[in-house]
């Protein structure tokens, strides 16, 4: 499917925003899609595009670190009107490319002065049939304002129009969560990409000359040029080659040409930068994103000098991260000197050659792919759902002095597979407890392994071998009443011992019966079996407890079973959950059984995964953890087990 994809960036300080996005225009391009990019920082110089379109707008600017203050390009603030005309030309290409995918960088996390133009380009959106998947692209570290109200802020217009946020980073490297607060609620639709390398491809081989120097786009780096220049008086055993860029007005690029001494050349920006640096002695730069990519892509060692000006922070974390993986030594900006900056230089020169660390750099192929995944996906789940019935519901109980308890169960689990780790990394990263019922027969050695890594996952024992025994036409079930009692009794022995004998203690007593069916003679017969729990589907029963079996079913199931076997009706999920709290708040059911979330991780597409990340986000928002399975049955992991006999 060819895509139309519109790109939208503002670049105010530097052009690393517009390089960024110029590079993701230009892999969308190379993979057949109509790409625009949409520019409305200064007019800059851009690598081939491709087949990308791009639309300049009427620029804007900023001096300094002063966001707040937008100027033309003769550095006059500009008016209404000035933005009005940015405004209408970007309708206008919105309305000319009608997208599949729109990518807006940065915001809503950041460009909050141009807050009016994006939500004018998100809300035009959204009222266009069909409307686009609307995407963030940040890049790896964000500088989060001081005001809690403006971070709530941008949450809440991620959770309302985006689906999904594209982190242009490696967490291996740095977590987006090591400079922004992430809300759980949106965690679920970050995407880690890799960084992008507007320069794809392969490292060049280079002879090695000497010491290289560059600063990026602005004029932010004067302070760094003029040092080398002093520092390079100090070392003159190697050459220097000081790339300055096209952000510094072309005196000030003069006079520091004036000043060289005869080892250094001092000339603008090159298109092969990448060679140089890969043949470089050592690189001295500042910390911004692109010269981390070149880094990481060439392995050489560095002085960093992050900017830090106006309370910055980005460029210090991403330095210290680098410098973590011994590819940098770090000259704070407040230190910068002549002086200091030789002595960095020399004490990064007596280093052994930096190593290229594992850490992603195809960002730009991960982000094509992604987007491509969105647009043959269903619209994002959080923009859809609405969990007011279910906040209601438990508003209600919580008002009734009714605690309600969640808990989580996932069902057909045999072995270690792909599915089973993304579903223990999900409870993993809220703290959920699961209980996964596995089919004894079929249990490997992967399974035990992958369980005792698990600290509030535990196994129950989903049937013997999850076969089905009632006759063509009934209802599927493997300990319906369809076979004998003494029969289905020794299928249970050897299913209990056998789970134990492979699981050890992470096994609970607890049955769970294939397709949630069972004989009644038989549940009677359970705890004389060694069982001391059970879990089907449907509120229990209270009036006829079985002495010594703790029953503590499921409630809900996302799947269509008998239709799609795809995700059921979200909004049908969220009041069958405010029903179930309704029950218990009223009375209607047993307020000690916690309401139980039924999955099959072997059964999940995406849409299905989403829904849960979703449900329990929502939850942990509200400081409601799904229960660990030992606690809900009242078992302990070892010496309960023990005192059982099992």
């Amino acid at each position: 499917m060819t895509l139309r994809v519109l790109i939208a960036v503002t670049h105010l300080l530097g052009a690393g925003h517009l390089t960024r996005a110029a590079a993701l225009a230009r892999a969308f391009a190379r993979e057949g899609h109509e790409t625009t990019l949409v520019s409305g920082g200064s007019p800059a110089r851009l690598s081939d595009l491709g087949t990308a379109t791009l639309v300049q707008l009427p620029p804007v600017r900023t001096v300094g670190t002063d966001f707040r203050t937008l100027l033309d390009e003769d550095l006059a603030p500009v008016d209404a009107a000035y933005l009005a005309s940015r405004r209408a030309l970007l309708l206008d290409t919105l309305k000319t490319v009608r997208p599949h995918i729109l990518v807006t960088e940065l915001f809503p996390f950041g460009r909050r002065v141009l807050a009016d133009e994006f939500r004018a380009l998100i809300e035009a959106a959204r009222k266009t049939d069909p409307s686009p998947r609307i995407v963030c692209s940040i890049r790896d570290i964000l500088v989060p304002s001081s005001k809690a109200s403006r971070i709530a802020e941008a949450h809440e217009r991620v959770l309302r129009h985006y689906d999904a946020v594209l982190v242009h980073g490696d967490p291996e490297l740095v977590p987006l969560d090591a400079s922004w607060p992430v809300d759980e609620r949106i965690g679920p639709l970050i995407r880690y990409t890799g960084y992008v390398d507007e320069n794809e491809g392969p490292v060049p081989e280079a002879r090695r000359h000497g010491i290289v120097v560059s600063g990026g786009s602005s004029a932010a780096s004067l302070p760094l040029y003029r040092a080398a220049l002093a520092a390079a008086r100090e070392i003159t055993d190697r050459p220097w080659r000081i790339l300055v860029g096209r952000g510094v007005a072309e005196p000030d690029f003069l006079e520091l040409r004036a000043g060289a001494p005869a080892h250094v050349v001092v000339e603008r920006a090159r298109p092969d930068f990448r060679a140089l640096l890969a043949g470089a002695d050592l690189s001295v730069s500042q910390a911004g994103y692109n010269t981390a990519v070149d880094l990481l892509r060439c392995g050489v060692r560095s002085v960093l000098v992050p900017f830090e000006a106006g309370q910055e922070t980005e460029q210090r974390l991403r330095a210290e991260r680098l410098a973590a993986l011994g590819l940098a030594d770090i000259l704070p900006e407040a230190d910068l000197s002549p002086t200091n900056l030789a002595r960095a230089i020399r004490r990064a020169l007596s280093w052994p050659s930096a190593r290229r660390p594992a850490v992603s750099t195809d960002g730009a192929r991960r982000s094509v792919a992604l987007a491509e995944e969105l647009a043959q996906s269903r619209p994002a789940l959080h923009r859809a759902l609405d969990w007011s019935p279910l906040d209601r519901a438990l508003d209600r109980a919580r008002d009734r002095d009714c605690p309600v308890g969640f808990w989580w169960r996932d069902d057909d689990a045999v072995a270690d597979t792909p599915q089973l780790d993304r579903l223990l990394g999900l409870a993993r990263r809220y703290e959920a407890g699961i209980g996964l019922a596995v089919v004894p027969a079929g249990i490997e050695a992967s399974l035990a392994a992958r369980l005792a890594q698990e600290r509030t996952a535990f196994a129950l024992v989903h049937g013997w071998s999850h076969a089905n025994h009632a006759p063509a036409g009934e209802k599927k079930a493997e300990f319906g009443r369809h076979r004998g009692l003494d029969v289905m009794a020794a299928d249970l022995e050897r299913a209990l011992h056998g789970a134990r004998e492979r699981l050890g203690s992470r096994l609970l007593p607890v049955f769970v019966p294939p397709w949630n069916r069972i004989s009644r003679d038989l549940v009677a017969g359970l705890p004389r079996l060694g069982f001391r729990g059970m879990s089907a589907f449907t509120d229990r029963a209270s009036a006829h407890p079985v002495p010594g079996l703790l029953q503590i079913n499921t409630h809900v199931d996302p799947i269509d079973w008998h239709g799609t076997r795809g995700l059921a009706d979200p909004a049908s999920i969220i009041a069958d959950l405010a029903s179930a709290v309704e029950r218990r708040a009223t009375g209607r059911a047993d307020r000690g059984e916690p309401i139980g979330f039924l999955t099959h991780h072997l059964a999940h597409d995406d849409v299905i995964w989403s829904l849960c990340e979703r449900l329990i986000a929502h939850l942990a928002a509200r400081d409601i953890r799904f229960l660990c399975p030992d606690a809900c049955f009242g078992l302990e992991t070892r010496s309960q087990l023990r005192s059982n006999g099992i």
